[in-house]
């Protein structure tokens, strides 16, 4: 089978949420890649937070995520005028928690033009088409890249070290349109794979924890991920990137890394 052929990341079983060859970490054959997942748990929160927009969404992993199946519980934390805050668990067919998410969803109000700097962003129409970042997952099973439409700036390229890349994903679920905040989470997730600093033969550059925060809501299927990732010689790293639109910059997502030889 190929991920080529899979129309989104998900599909259910009853009450479980399955993951198709699409949603494959390249980790592990039996691990999802923690985007799709990410993704899962924005629309528990969006579901569970009724009026406000979803901005920050953090994530820690404290064991892989099945690809046989896995259950979603959201919860209100606090409910306030402005700001509201919910949780989520993430439990594998074992019922053992997986991950654990927190989520912080403001008031937006009506347009107000509000001094604010802007940044140098990628051009769209000035990329051009290319393969994922990571070709070669440590198993010999289709995986989250084979399902991933790529286009690379001018002068950017999938080889190591800080880089700027364009994604476009497939959606969650095949009868679902997923929602702005969703969409961005399968590249928020990548940038530990996009800036990486050596292959997988030099080391392993795995993620305890993700945050996606963002201050606008993207307007294209196609997101852009400038990435940089720093590793330190005691195994800690981090991940840092600055999400776009074909519009311009929106949010940050960060990763912090476990970092091991693998040579």
């Amino acid at each position: 089978m190929s991920t080529a052929t899979d129309k989104a990341f998900f599909h259910r079983d009853g009450d479980w949420i399955v993951a198709n060859d699409a949603c494959r970490g390249p980790w592990s054959a039996d691990a999802c890649h923690a985007g799709p997942v990410t993704g899962t748990m924005a629309r528990a929160v969006e579901r569970a937070v009724a009026g406000k927009q979803l901005v920050r969404l953090t994530l820690s992993f404290q064991r892989p995520i099945p690809m046989g199946g896995f259950r979603i519980s959201a919860k209100l934390e606090r409910d306030g005028r402005a700001a509201t805050s919910a949780s989520a668990e993430l439990h594998d067919r074992s019922g053992r928690i997986c991950a654990v998410a927190s989520s912080l969803h403001l008031t937006s109000y009506a347009p107000t033009p509000f001094p604010t700097p802007s940044i140098a962003h990628p051009v769209f129409a000035e990329a051009k088409k290319g393969r994922f970042p990571v070709e070669k997952p440590l198993h010999d099973l289709p995986f989250f890249g084979a399902g991933i439409e790529v286009a690379y700036p001018p002068g950017e390229s999938g080889d190591p070290g800080p880089t700027t890349v364009w994604m476009r994903t497939l959606p969650l679920f095949d009868d679902e349109d997923p929602s702005p905040f969703q969409t961005l989470c399968p590249i928020a997730d990548c940038g530990n794979g996009i800036s990486r600093n050596a292959e997988f033969a030099v080391a392993s550059f795995v993620n305890a924890d993700l945050t996606v925060l963002a201050y606008r809501l993207p307007e294209s299927k196609w997101i852009a991920s400038s990435a940089i990732s720093f590793w330190e010689p005691n195994g800690i790293g981090m991940s840092q990137a600055t999400l776009f639109d074909t519009r311009g910059a929106l949010g940050v997502a960060l990763q912090t890394l476990i970092i091991r030889p693998t040579s």
